[in-house]
């Protein structure tokens, strides 16, 4: 923060600095860690008929807390949607702010920001906001947060050609629209709305990471103007088929868990990619990655797969995560050996963890291991 914000003795109004940092940190790709010590009965629980939910229903995945026990940052921890929203006119701004935050300032409307002349990020996360409005003359703007609000449309977003950092996640969208001005955009974030289709992203060139977790997306597809994108989240949705990503020559990291995969297949044409994230569908069988020779971190978590293959030519694999499989055979950790970097394994809750040599075994197959499953090797 380059100054503070001036705010009424009468409104209690929390402040938080927005980062590109944290905001990557709460995406639904990274909880794949955090989910490796769940039990499979928990893990049953938690995921309660999900292939089952209505159409109109808007209940999404119950998220998981972390190993560390810490609380899931994807969640919203704000306004009660039952306060009453205050007018802006509570609210004294400084208008040589330039990181200006009005975090759960029980906002109810969008409006007297015009004095923010300077403003370069904005965020209004955490508030009863309805709909986007009166921003035209914050035209600096390079980064807009409405994280956890009630809107319901995508609009009015015309004029900040500067905006590099929209963050819309935890609303009530159906539809993504009217982003054709933001050509400057980099990064995206519609998190847990009720998005059905990806759609009318085609003039975002330049985007780099889209995160479209926890929706309602049924097909991959127009991501093909996408070439500058580095990072897909598609996360709790209701995928069934990897597809349509033959553009996306520079994706590095793509997370698909808890959709319903059946096949690893498409990916041919992602050559850079280093991480891929598949938990919790029903993949069967290891396979399709040929062409992926980067990948530093596999996740095939919680899945149907019942053999480690088809993966001796990821030499540069650091994280191999296979836990709540049906991995019953030792002999298939020979196709890890060649990973000279591996560092971090997870077989839990497989059937080779009932052998009372668990531990030793995997030290003996794989001596570059560092951690298994939740527990860092001593030496």
């Amino acid at each position: 923060m380059k100054g503070s914000q001036w705010i009424s003795s009468g409104l209690l109004c929390l402040k938080a600095v927005t980062t590109s940092i944290g905001l990557a940190k709460r995406l639904s790709g990274v909880f794949t860690r955090n989910m490796a010590s769940v039990s499979v009965g928990d893990l049953q629980e938690m995921e309660v008929d999900r292939r089952g939910e209505s159409e109109e229903s808007g209940d999404d995945e119950t998220r998981r807390k972390s190993i560390n026990g810490d609380v899931d940052p994807s969640q919203p921890t704000g306004t009660s949607k039952e306060e009453s929203p205050v007018d802006m006119d509570t609210i004294t701004l400084d208008p040589e702010e330039e990181d200006v935050d009005l975090v759960h300032c029980r906002i109810g409307k969008i409006e007297g920001l015009e004095v923010l002349q300077k403003a370069k990020t904005l965020s209004l996360r955490q508030n009863l906001i309805k709909k986007i409005e009166n921003l035209e003359t914050l035209s600096s703007l390079r980064e807009l947060d409405l994280y956890d609000n009630q809107i319901r449309k995508l609009e009015n977003l015309s004029n900040l050609k500067e905006l590099e950092l929209l963050d819309v996640s935890f609303n009530i969208l159906r539809k993504v629209e009217n982003l054709e001005e933001l050509t400057k955009l980099k990064k995206l974030f519609l998190v847990h709305n009720k998005v059905t289709g990806i759609s009318n992203l085609d003039h975002l060139t330049g985007l780099e990471m889209l995160e479209l977790g926890s929706n309602r997306i049924r097909v991959i597809e127009n991501l093909d103007a996408l070439s500058s994108l580095q990072s897909l989240f598609l996360g709790t949705n209701k995928i069934t088929k990897l597809q349509n990503l033959d553009s996306l020559h520079n994706l590095t990291v793509l997370s698909i868990q808890s959709n319903r995969i059946t096949k690893i297949e498409g990916l041919q044409n992602l050559v850079n990619l280093k991480e891929l994230y598949l938990s919790h569908n029903g993949v069967e069988v290891i396979e399709g990655l040929e062409n992926n020779k980067k990948l530093t971190t596999l996740d095939v978590a919680a899945n149907r797969v019942k053999k480690i293959e088809n993966v001796s030519h990821l030499t540069e694999l650091q994280e191999f995560w296979m836990n709540d499989n049906q991995i019953d055979n030792w002999s298939d950790l020979d196709e890890l050996k060649n990973a000279k970097s591996l560092e971090t394994v997870y077989l839990e809750r497989n059937p080779l963890q009932k052998d009372p040599q668990y531990r030793r075994k995997i030290m003996l197959a794989l001596p570059s291991v560092r951690q298994i499953d939740a527990t860092f090797i001593r030496f």
